[in-house]
């Protein structure tokens, strides 16, 4: 009667005969065929395992389970009769019912222990099961544990008071009990002492509640730490009736301050009726509003202000006073270490462990060979529907014969008969030997489709790097020689590189057009790039060398004889802009020695000049000699 429905899961459920025994097993007058019997376990497999990962993102999937069997922890411990006579008593509690959902987190709290002991955790109750079915299930322990470490806790802290010792435990998703921690809980009660306040602060506190600022406020529930909530209700009490009395406190202050106003406005001889008087004190207000004392007003303002600070005092004093009285509740928790003897599976022998670890590795290895011989067997038989197919193509037509083509295929045609008739049943090592048969036989013909297919990208690329070494082989030799950062023997590695790589592909292409398609290419894809990589590197070193050179220094136009030559030329033009730092020496001409002799090179620049006469020689060397003279002094 507590059942509703019975869903079928599973292909063999479409069964008849097993479904009209699960009808008479069951009592129902159908079953349930509303999902796919077939893909309904696997659905929700795949629906778990995408709502545990974090991978994926899925609506809430939540799956629980229920626990089958009861189960509860056991214990013992002392206990004193009546007549102070001591004897065990064992105790049990309920720690997961029959059919409590999981997963699930449960602390059971021993409150009676001072020292080290030790519980069980136990199946429960299980009188529903059958005694076939007790007899089958064996033991109802499930874990000894035992504690270490009580004692010492208790020893370290022996000021506070003892809140018990938990054991934390958790039901996985699983269904698998585990116990995550065992604590000791100490609690002690910690008075909060406020510090007096110092003269400047009660200072302040009186400055400020003249201006305005009256006393603190009263604290909350929420600024209070580790308060209990009834303390904290009788604190928002106190706040709310010391708010009422300051209330009171104000509007009695108020009162009394019109009294006395009325009682000041009233002359003391005055013996007019009560109208009269009225009217009289509304003329006075009304005259004396305007030139009032404005020293009265500030006097009265003190009194109301001196009156709401020490109403806000008193309160701030109770509220000071419950404080202290309110202790704090500290919290402290000691971990005790623990041994857990795990009955409910029991430990393999040595000889079943060797003999379990022998069975995976050999199923491992057996699925690792299965594979391989998979592997090799896909390998061998697209090997031979893709070249089957090659011989038809184009490029592979042009690179062989008709004969080295009929002799491919023919291989071809027996080994795909040998895989439809014996290759379902051959061994890894027989598939990898037809298929290293079949590419020795194809080696030739793929490598000159392959050749072809790389001649122009690399032929192209070394007919660019040749034109690019040529310009720069040309730019540097342009270069002038006081500028020059290459040698000779650079720049001449250079250009042998250039004419050996230049010949050496006129050469090769030549050669290899006049071979046939179908024989041994001379041209190689891999020649050409160790052509392309000598050649670049010849011309990268001259570039990086450029690249981190420093230039020459120029020499000053003083220190050549072209130099000196150039100016004796000039000295009629220059002569008036030197200065004259040595006046003395020309008003002597026998002190200029150096200019009767002049050197060799201003002689030569001299006697070069045609059309000229003796006198105006003599006075252009002088001058000459003077000028050069003076620009060492310089």
């Amino acid at each position: 009667d507590g059942i509703d429905q019975v869903i079928l899961v599973g292909g063999a459920t479409r069964v008849p005969k097993v479904q009209e025994v699960l009808l008479k097993a069951v009592g129902k007058e159908e079953l349930g065929k509303n999902i796919n019997a077939d893909e309904a376990a696997a659905m929700g497999a795949v629906y778990q395992a995408a709502a545990l990962s974090k991978a994926f993102k899925v609506k809430p999937f939540v799956v629980r389970d229920a626990a089958v069997f009861p189960i509860q922890v056991e214990f013992t411990r002392e206990v004193e009769e009546d007549d102070k006579s001591r004897s065990l008593k064992h105790n049990k509690r309920i720690l997961f019912q029959r059919m409590a959902p999981y997963p699930q987190r449960k602390v059971i709290t021993f409150n009676r222990y001072t020292d080290d002991f030790e519980f069980y955790v136990n199946y429960g109750d299980l009188t529903f099961l059958s005694q076939d079915d007790l007899r089958v299930f064996g033991s109802l322990n499930l874990t000894t544990v035992r504690l270490k470490g009580v004692g010492e806790s208790f020893k370290k802290h022996s000021d506070y008071e003892s809140k018990g010792i938990k054991a934390h435990f958790n039901m996985d998703e699983s269904g698998v009990l585990s116990l995550d921690r065992v604590e000791s809980v100490f609690e002690t009660l910690v008075e909060d002492k406020l510090e007096e306040e110092s003269t400047l602060t009660k200072l302040g506190n009186t400055i400020s509640s003249l201006f305005g600022g009256g006393g603190p406020t009263p604290e909350t529930g929420e600024n209070l730490t580790d308060s209990v909530q009834e303390e904290e209700e009788s604190l928002a009490e106190a706040g709310k009736e010391e708010q009422e009395e300051k209330q009171d406190q104000k509007s009695s202050t108020e009162d009394a301050g019109e009294e006395q106003g009325e009682e000041k406005q009233q002359s003391p001889g005055q013996t007019e009726t009560a109208s009269q008087k009225a009217e009289s004190q509304k003329k006075e207000e009304g005259q004396k509003s305007e030139p009032q004392d404005p020293k009265e007003n500030r006097e009265a303002a003190k009194e109301e202000e001196l009156s709401k600070s020490s109403g806000d005092s008193t309160a701030t004093k109770t509220e000071e006073e419950k404080k202290i009285k309110a202790p704090k509740k500290q919290k402290l928790v000691h971990e005790i270490a623990m041994e857990l003897d795990v009955n409910d599976v029991p430990d393999l022998m040595e000889d079943e462990l060797k003999s379990s670890m022998k069975k995976l590795q050999d199923l491992t290895i057996r699925d690792l060979e299965k594979q391989e011989r998979e592997k090799s067997a896909n390998s061998l038989e697209s090997f031979i529907f893709e070249t089957q197919d090659k011989l038809y193509q184009e490029e592979y037509q042009f690179v062989s014969t008709e004969e080295q083509r009929e002799e491919i295929s023919k291989k071809l045609s027996e080994a795909s008969s040998w895989m439809e008739e014996e290759g379902y049943a051959a061994a890894t090592k027989e598939l990898k030997d037809k298929l290293s048969e079949l590419k020795k036989l194809c080696r030739n013909l793929f490598f000159r489709v392959e050749e072809r297919r790389k001649w122009p990208e690399r032929l192209a690329a070394l007919e660019s790097l040749l034109n690019h070494s040529t310009i720069f082989l040309k730019g540097a030799r342009m270069i002038p020689e006081s500028d020059q950062i290459f040698t000779e023997v650079e720049l001449g590695t250079l250009e042998k590189a250039i004419n050996e790589t230049t010949s050496w592909k006129n050469e090769t292409l030549a050669e290899q057009n006049k071979l046939s398609p179908t024989e041994k290419p001379v041209l190689l894809s891999k020649d050409i790039e160790l052509k392309i990589a000598a050649l670049d590197r010849e011309v990268q070193y001259l570039l990086n060398k450029a690249k981190f050179a420093k230039p020459k220094p120029k020499r000053d136009k003083n220190a050549t004889k072209t130099d000196s030559a150039k100016n004796a030329t000039a000295a009629p033009e220059t002569e008036n802009t030197i200065p004259p730092t040595e006046g003395k020496q020309e008003d002597k001409p026998e002190d200029i020695g150096p200019a009767k002799e002049p050197p060799a090179a201003d002689k030569a620049t001299i006697d070069a000049e045609p059309g000229s006469d003796s006198g105006s020689k003599k006075e252009k060397t002088t001058e000459a000699g003077g000028e050069s003279r003076k620009n060492d002094e310089l």
